[in-house]
């Protein structure tokens, strides 16, 4: 049946989950903190800044207003917005909804994922977790796209999956939420060593290298924090690497590209693992969990490499057998 849905953030992804609900029958209050964003996607019925060319269905209604009462709120700010976004809606309706967590990141500072931001600061609410390799403007096209949504209680996940997905959109369930997250958010870090290398001459070969490493990577931190490895086997991790670590429309990918040319970033656009990469080099160190490739952007990012040096270092390292760094990955 229809129901009401609220998105916080109309930023591309954001944007793109309303035209999805709104296309399912759904009322869809879509939030920006930008009165004058919000004013103009109503004029327009267009988001021309971050999805052009898809139109806005009449269901959707943009505001700048933080007055959720939906039963479902879908969380779509950038990763580190999240607490100040949820604080504020800790005085709502939308404190004993159920949040889905939209966003891929781990805060800088707490080293917590959004999942645990949300439970911190919205106690009585649900809390899931969208992600999985989707770039919004194909999703909003129609164009046939797979997910994940992960929530700890399968009828709970089951009853959100079936309001959320359908059609082109489909959406397959876990309850691994740490898992889940951690592929997301590992992916982003990934994607800019990716561009990195990109942009330093380094070819197909190299990425494949990062992108296998990256996985690996990301199934010890996983296991670290009580998720499940074999969860990175899925849409939540080698699905999302296999997308973001090639393509110029993956922000992460393009920021790295242009540091690895020499070029500044493009400002602008949120790029999720230029935020991360601080936090989950922490996080790993404080759990003594090996994270390179995830330790090398970081160390690029704050200024203190060089960047050519960088990636060839890692894939200089000292040989290892590939079966043992399996094994530990998957806490085995």
């Amino acid at each position: 049946g229809v129901s009401a849905i609220t998105v916080l953030g109309a930023g591309a992804w954001g944007t793109a989950l309303s035209v999805l609900a709104a296309r399912r029958g759904h009322e869809v209050e879509l939030w920006t903190r930008s009165a004058a964003r919000a004013k103009a996607l109503r004029r327009d019925r267009e988001n021309a800044r971050r999805l052009p060319g898809i139109a806005l269905p009449e269901r959707i209604r943009p505001t700048a207003r933080l007055a959720p009462s939906a039963p479902v709120a879908l969380l779509a700010v950038p990763a580190q917005a999240a607490r100040e976004v949820c604080a504020a809606l800790a005085r709502t309706p939308a404190a004993r909804a159920e949040i889905v967590v939209c966003c891929k990141g781990f805060e800088r500072g707490t080293g917590a994922p959004m999942s645990a931001v949300v439970g911190e600061c919205l106690p009585e609410a649900g809390v899931s977790v969208l992600t999985g390799p989707s770039f919004a403007d194909e999703a909003a096209a129609g164009q046939p796209t797979a997910a994940v949504l992960a929530h700890a209680d399968a009828a709970a996940g089951r009853r959100l999956a079936a309001l959320l997905g359908g059609g082109s959109f489909r959406l397959y369930r876990t309850d691994d939420v740490i898992g889940a997250q951690v592929g997301g958010a590992v992916k982003n870090v990934v994607a800019i060593a990716c561009g990195i290398a990109a942009g330093r001459g380094f070819g197909e070969n190299a990425r494949a290298a990062l992108i296998a490493r990256g996985l690996a990577e990301a199934g010890r931190l996983a296991a670290a924090l009580g998720g499940r490895p074999d969860t990175l086997a899925g849409l939540s991790g080698v699905g999302d690497l296999a997308l973001t670590c090639a393509s110029v429309k993956s922000r992460n990918y393009a920021f790295g590209l242009a540091l690895g040319g020499g070029r500044s970033a493009e400002a602008g656009a949120t790029v999720e693992g230029a935020a991360s990469a601080a936090a989950i080099a922490a996080l790993a160190a404080r759990r003594g969990v090996d994270m390179p490739i995830v330790r090398a952007v970081d160390s690029v990012l704050r200024g203190g490499d060089d960047l050519s040096a960088a990636i060839r270092g890692l894939l200089e390292r000292p040989p290892g057998a590939e079966d043992a760094a399996l094994s530990r990955a998957a806490g085995r």
